[in-house]
């Protein structure tokens, strides 16, 4: 089978890439999510949520591995380049209307009473979720897949379907997602990394087999369905950089 290599560049101001958590403590991880990049990809090619056309894409791509590179952030100050460290933040957020176990949503009680505005409407009940963030990341993601898959998603890429982000609705990407298509990894490292080798960069590997790895992670997409969303592991080692 003819294979490509799908790069995406991942560059903003705030990414959030969860694998482990989706309630009242929302963590990121260091790399950006198989799961959050297909899904950036779905929604590049306007497939709806559970449908057909999705299940079909996610099928075709199940098995590709993929690889994230992180890239060193500069800023210059002067006439000195200083390098930018990766930290992680917390926000939180207040969440209204949640559902109760019938369903419906709940209203805000106070020692066993409904509290009720002056105009008669109902308060609901406010649920504080805290959610974490990259601050200064930037990533090249590596995907390699089936060579007709790949150009398929060509131009979807470069002209989204949806509007796309960096793992949440409030993390939009600083620049065009889309670097290119190769056909292997000497010509991605000289096209996008100065021809410097990947083990020059701190990377995280999709592998094969399990002794290959150092983690599993369960981001591997099945079903994005609202109501059935459905992930299976991969295994991932990484790989920091040489100096």
């Amino acid at each position: 089978m003819s294979t490509k290599l799908v790069v995406l560049r991942l560059s903003g101001v705030l990414q959030s890439w969860g694998y482990n958590s989706e309630y009242t403590y929302r963590n990121t991880g260091l790399f950006p999510t198989k799961s959050a990049v297909l899904g950036l990809c779905c929604a590049a090619k306007g497939l709806n949520r559970g449908s057909d056309e999705e299940h079909e894409f996610l099928e075709a791509v199940a098995g590709c591995p993929m690889t994230a590179v992180a890239l060193p952030r500069t800023r210059t100050v002067g006439e000195k380049n200083w390098s930018v460290n990766v930290r992680r933040i917390e926000d939180f957020h207040t969440v209204q209307g949640a559902l109760n176990a019938k369903g419906k949503q709940q209203v805000l009680k106070i020692d066993g009473r409904q509290q009720v505005r002056a105009n008669g409407s109902k308060v609901l009940q406010c649920d504080v979720t805290y959610r974490q963030y990259l601050c200064d990341s930037d990533f090249l993601v590596v995907i390699e897949m089936d060579a007709k898959v790949a150009d398929d998603l060509k131009d979807k890429l470069s002209d989204p379907d949806w509007g796309i982000w960096l793992g949440r609705k409030s993390c939009i990407p600083s620049a065009p997602i889309f670097a290119g298509i190769f056909q292997n990894i000497d010509a991605v490292s000289n096209e996008l990394l100065q021809g410097k080798a990947l083990d020059k960069f701190t990377c995280q590997h999709e592998v094969k087999d399990f002794e290959q790895g150092t983690d599993t992670l369960m981001d591997n997409p099945i079903d994005y369905a609202v109501d059935k969303r459905e992930r299976s592991h991969r295994r991932v080692k990484i790989c920091e950089a040489k100096r």
